[in-house]
């Protein structure tokens, strides 16, 4: 094993690794690397050789992340790795700094991908004043900067790399095609779990329950669309029980269904009928390219990364955030006879983003295919 390359990934927590970069440490795997991840958490990934549980905070200036970046420091010192990948800003930001300090830094190829910058156009001053001046200084210890759309890209031209970086744009982490593909949507018994009408028309949000996901716009809407319409949610966060509250007050309990947590979200965007999608803001959102493929009708905020999934009114609809309610009763009541083509149009475009794509295209990136 000494003999063996070796990869880290960084991320600030377990999920994150979990949820977006599995195919990837398989892939490192396969041609033979010995991979490792730190993050925090005790979760066992598969293709992961050894795992460092460091305590990472996402609160950049909590205390914990000082004794972080010491041990990572300590972990990049004694591996030697060939390639250290990323993610997160808390992740991105200690690894960049741990590598700099180690004894390797000129040794080791480091790569940063940027799941959407926290300084972004509308974003509120705090985030440019603390979140861009650190992204800047850390630039200078990046080989490789990668952005996952077209906003953040262009942000990224104004930084200086390490003397050969180089900033790429790869198109998120991609989806996996054939996986979807092979999941059938059941609305049947979708509808008996809810114990609703099997002719319901069956709205779907996927994301946390937070201020930033803003599903409260969407329930705000369920007053003005016919009682048979009913809102889903897959999704746990800290506004729960306020979205209930909210749903009480607005005499729509029986068609919010919070759903929690779920791991069969595929099948369940298969059983839907239209996406909706009004965060306030996004990197590239995994949940709306699988949307997208499953043949939803996808209804998203005009925001970063929504922008490069969908052009308006030809596979799907962007609408601003000021008149996000009106416009999104509008279109359910009233353009149901343009979804079919929509729909065709928005399952053509996926391909770009197809996992395969994606895999190969960072093949060429961490220099395992020239």
């Amino acid at each position: 094993m000494e003999n063996k390359k070796k990869v880290l990934f960084v991320a600030h927590v377990d999920s994150h690794i979990q949820a977006f970069h599995i195919p990837f440490l398989k892939m490192f795997h396969d041609y033979g690397y010995e991979v490792h991840v730190a993050s925090h958490g005790e979760h066992v990934f598969e293709s992961c050789d050894i795992k460092h549980d460091l305590p990472f905070e996402r609160n950049p200036f909590h205390t914990h992340n000082l004794k972080a970046l010491r041990q990572l420091k300590k972990i990049i010192n004694q591996y030697n790795f060939d390639i250290i990948h990323c993610h997160t800003p808390v992740g991105g930001v200690i690894a960049r700094i741990a590598n700099r300090m180690s004894k390797h830094y000129k040794s080791t190829k480091m790569i940063y991908t940027a799941h959407g910058f926290h300084f972004f156009k509308g974003a509120p001053l705090k985030n440019w004043v603390i979140y861009y001046p650190i992204e800047k200084i850390c630039s200078h210890y990046t080989d490789i900067l990668i952005t996952i759309n077209k906003e953040d890209y262009k942000i990224a031209q104004k930084f200086k790399l390490k003397k050969t970086g180089k900033i790429q744009y790869v198109p998120g982490v991609g989806i996996d095609m054939d996986k979807i593909n092979s999941i059938q949507g059941n609305k049947k018994k979708l509808c008996e779990e809810l114990q609703i009408p099997i002719n319901s028309v069956l709205l779907l949000s996927v994301g946390e329950l937070n201020e930033n996901k803003n599903h409260k716009v969407v329930i705000e809407c369920l007053p003005n669309l016919p009682n048979n319409i009913h809102y889903l949610i897959c999704g746990i966060g800290n506004m729960k029980e306020s979205y209930e509250q909210l749903a009480k007050q607005l005499h729509v309990s029986n068609r919010l269904h919070l759903l929690g947590y779920r791991n069969d979200v595929i099948e369940i965007m298969k059983s839907c009928h239209i996406f909706l999608f009004p965060s306030k803001r996004e990197g590239l959102s995994v949940a709306l390219m699988e949307a997208k493929a499953c043949g939803l009708v996808c209804i998203a905020s005009r925001i970063r990364g929504n922008t490069d999934l969908i052009t308006h009114q030809k596979d799907g609809y962007l609408l601003d955030l000021s008149k996000f309610q009106k416009d999104v009763v509008d279109i359910i009541l009233r353009q149901q006879d343009d979804f079919p083509k929509i729909i065709q149009t928005s399952l053509k475009s996926m391909e770009t983003y197809n996992l395969q794509t994606i895999l190969k295209e960072m093949k060429k990136i961490y220099g395992l295919e020239f």
